[in-house]
């Protein structure tokens, strides 16, 4: 019947697997009304139909849905597919019709030469006869076969569910679907082996029972590879998930024992396992290895050669080297007299221990480098490894390499970043004397990196700004950087809070505009930029907080009482976009002794893996506000669940304080020239009173002068002269002009023009802030013990200096 298309395909239950469009045609049923049912329908011959002519031996007619017949001239062929019998009915025109004598010899090829065991079975289900496959099947000839029971000769498992099956078979005429069975024959030569077993009735054209024919087929290969592809499912859904080298290796060895080995060793080299770049094959044999994993089937303890994490070279000659020399796996039988187990005592013991038989070692190589060994061991048990066995132990080796080679990028890019994010973050907010500063930082899993910072201001005020960077990996690390940088520089300008985050807005829109001009294949250009910032700025002399927000959350606030509160703060859009609404600060009171918290989003959104994500549960810890603030840090660490976070955590505490009345004086001034002198006569007996040293002393009221005279000359009144005595002597003029000035380097015939330029000469630092009422500008001057003497003081010149 070759080249001839089947009508259909039944299988051994008699249930239609394949409907031919011919078919379709001759019987006028679909195909959807015929596949995966049972071909009876087709056969039955409906009671008020005429019967046709008998059929032939091999024929089948089969009818339409009116009962008349449609096909009359098929024939039955038998039709072998991955090793299940199968029936295919094929069209027989006239010409091709097969002869009696062309049946029989079909019948003895089946017989002779197929791979299917054939017995046939009387009706009481005694052995009549029985095909060459089937007398290999179970290790005896027909002589020993003949009247036997089936069950008796191939030793089932279930003797009894086989003779069921068969009675079944033999009384209700419906064919039995292959199943699987396991064998033992008495003959202990052929041993036991899985067998694919099914059966239908034989019955001659008057319809009566003749007995049942088994088909058998050996299925252990397909066991087999059924297995191995079962192991390497295995391997391939769980090797691969995580991003960690060490349980990487574990997921392999777990994923291989018991099913494909009693042992396996998982050794990578060291290099690789901190993240590095893996080494050229062949493999040094002085490069040491990490063990990273063992597992094993047996019970109770197994004694390792070596404990997990040593670190050492391989010895040498061994198959482990010399399978990372040639880079091509090994399969070694191990035996007492296995002369290379002398190189390596320990591992030789544990072998013995064990009772292992057979060893396969399969490099980890990627792109001809090498990451580590496979090393697989099983029992006599188990078997050797064939062929197939070490294809597959080659390709669980090459996905486990791959994996590798992920966590190691992974490994080293977490390296770098945390790396950057270290030198880039600050390491500890300074104190300062108007706030008292503790943090706590925790680097997330994943999510966000976050920055703070604690920086000092003129006139005693102190910064405090949190900001938190979307995104993972060392980009987030290094816009995290970015971002701080600008901030510090703009906190060095004494900009309002809202002004700052505006330009800092600018900064993150720019890069994230330069992000997305980058090319498309780019995975940088997928990482949208998104930052949040809180920033604040706390005055000791006006005991006021000064906060504005981009995106991010307000500030907990912890009163000398204990009471705390959530401000409502006006919240503006995240960093990095371009428009939206503009940004928005608002003061609020803070007495002395008061206790600002301010952490990362993560804080909030932790609540899914068991942080504390409610303020009242910070407030808790927050409510003694006396405690140190460290200790403060610490109890909230101790609440924290060991889980994956978000992102960094980041929690930054600030008790306020206030600065004493006597470390500042404040006076008002006229605006008029001789304001200049009077400002030179209040500066100098503040700072006798101060007692600072007679050369700061000299030089704070040169600077006195200059400013006021200044400001008497281009500003407006009223005029305000403010000196701090704290970690530095601060002088501050402000006068309500919104015009700023600047700093100009006179040429020599000028008769002014160095106002500033001396009070910058003079000073450490000096600047303008502005505010609604006007401007204030002032300088910086580091303290010095008290003297007597001031040489080298530069005279100041006299009369207005012009701006």
């Amino acid at each position: 019947m070759a080249g001839v298309v089947p009508l259909m395909i039944v299988d051994g239950a008699g249930v239609v697997l394949r409907w031919s469009s011919q078919a379709e045609m001759l019987l006028g049923r679909s195909a959807d009304e015929v596949v995966g049912r049972s071909v009876t329908p087709l056969l039955t011959r409906p009671a008020e139909a005429a019967a046709p002519a008998e059929p032939a031996p091999d024929e089948v007619v089969l009818y339409d849905a009116d009962g008349r017949v449609a096909a009359g001239d098929l024939r039955v062929r038998p039709l072998l597919r991955n090793g299940v019998v199968h029936w295919a009915v094929f069209p027989a025109p006239a010409q091709e019709a097969l002869t009696p004598e062309v049946g029989t010899v079909v019948l003895q090829a089946m017989f002779m030469r197929a791979p299917v065991g054939l017995v046939v079975l009387d009706t009481k289900l005694r052995i009549m006869s029985a095909n060459k496959t089937a007398q290999t099947l179970c290790g005896t000839d027909t002589e020993h076969l003949l009247g036997c029971h089936l069950a008796d000769v191939y030793g089932f498992t279930s003797p009894g569910e086989v003779e069921a099956m068969l009675r079944g078979v033999l009384n209700s005429g419906v064919s039995a679907p292959e199943r699987e069975l396991r064998v033992r024959p008495a003959d202990s030569s052929v041993g036991e082996r899985m067998v694919g077993l099914s059966a239908f009735r034989l019955q001659d054209r008057q319809g009566t029972v003749l007995g049942v024919a088994v088909a058998m087929i050996d299925v252990g290969e397909r066991e087999k590879a059924r297995a191995r592809l079962g192991v390497l499912d295995s391997v391939r859904k769980r090797v691969g998930q995580s991003l960690d080298v060490v349980v990487t290796c574990q997921d392999v060895a777990e994923a291989l024992v018991p099913g494909f080995a009693d042992v396996a060793v998982v050794e990578v080299v060291d290099s690789v396992a901190r993240g590095e770049e893996p080494p050229l094959g062949p493999l040094d044999r002085s490069l040491p290895l990490r063990r990273a994993a063992l597992r094993h089937s047996g019970p109770g303890q197994y004694r390792q050669a070596y404990p997990l994490g040593d670190v050492r070279a391989l010895p040498f000659p061994t198959p482990f080297s010399q399978a990372l020399t040639d880079l091509k796996p090994r399969v070694v039988t191990l035996d007492a007299d296995t002369p290379w187990l002398t190189a390596d005592p320990a591992r030789a013991e544990a072998i013995r221990d064990f009772g292992s038989r057979t060893l396969l070692a399969v490099p980890l190589t990627l792109r001809g480098t090498v990451l580590g060994l496979l090393s697989l061991y099983r029992t006599e048990q188990a078997g050797s490894f064939d062929e197939m066995e070490v294809a597959l132990a080659s390709e669980v080796a090459a996905h486990t390499a791959l994996s590798l080679d992920n966590a190691r990028r992974y490994t080293r890019e977490h390296t770098i970043a945390t790396t950057v994010q270290r030198h880039l973050l600050a390491p500890s907010p300074s104190s300062q004397t108007a706030v008292e500063t503790a943090h706590l930082f925790l680097p997330g899993d994943q999510g966000a990196d976050g920055c703070w910072d604690a920086l000092a201001l003129p006139g005693a005020r102190v910064a405090l700004a949190l900001c938190e960077v979307a995104g993972e990996g060392i980009y987030t690390a290094i816009a995290t950087g970015q971002l701080r940088t600008t901030l510090n520089v703009l906190t060095a300008l004494d900009l309002e809070p809202d002004e700052l985050l505006a330009r800092l807005n600018d900064t993150a829109t720019r890069l994230a505009q330069e992000r997305a001009a980058l090319p498309h294949g780019d995975p940088l250009r997928q990482q949208t930029l998104t930052a949040t910032c809180v920033y604040a700025v706390y005055d000791p002399l006006s005991r006021t907080c000064t906060i504005a927000r981009a995106g991010h959350p307000a500030p907990m606030i912890t009163h000398p009482d204990g009471t705390t509160e959530d401000p409502d703060l006006p919240d503006g859009p995240p960093l990095g976009r371009a428009e939206g609404p503009p940004f928005a600060q608002a003061t609020i009171p803070l007495a002395e002794g008061s206790v600002l918290a301010f952490y990362t989003n993560s804080l909030l959104s932790a609540s899914r893996t068991g942080l504390p994500s409610d303020p009242d549960l910070l407030g808790q810890v927050l409510a003694d506000p006396h405690r140190p603030l460290q200790e403060m840090c610490d109890d909230v660490l101790y609440r924290l669940h060991d889980d994956a976070r978000p992102g960094d955590f980041v929690l930054l505490l600030a008790r306020t304080h206030g600065l004493a009345a006597d470390h500042v004086g404040t006076w008002q001034l006229d605006h008029h020239p001789s304001a200049a002198g009077t400002a030179r006569a209040h500066a100098q007996r503040q700072l006798s009173a101060w007692g600072v040293d007679d050369e700061t002393a000299y030089a704070t009221e040169v600077i006195v002068s200059e400013l006021v005279t200044n400001a008497v000359r281009y500003g407006t009144p009223p005029l305000l002269l403010r000196i701090i005595k704290d970690r530095t002597l601060t002088c501050e003029v402000s006068d309500s002009s919104p015009s700023a000035p600047h700093l100009r380097h006179a040429r020599t015939v000028d008769e002014g023009g160095r106002g500033l330029f001396i009070c910058a000469q003079l000073a450490q630092r000096w600047g303008t802030r502005y505010s609604t009422d006007g401007k204030t500008v002032w300088t910086e001057q580091a303290l010095q013990p008290h003297t007597d003497s001031h040489s080298g003081m530069a005279a100041s010149a006299t009369g207005p200096v012009p701006q």
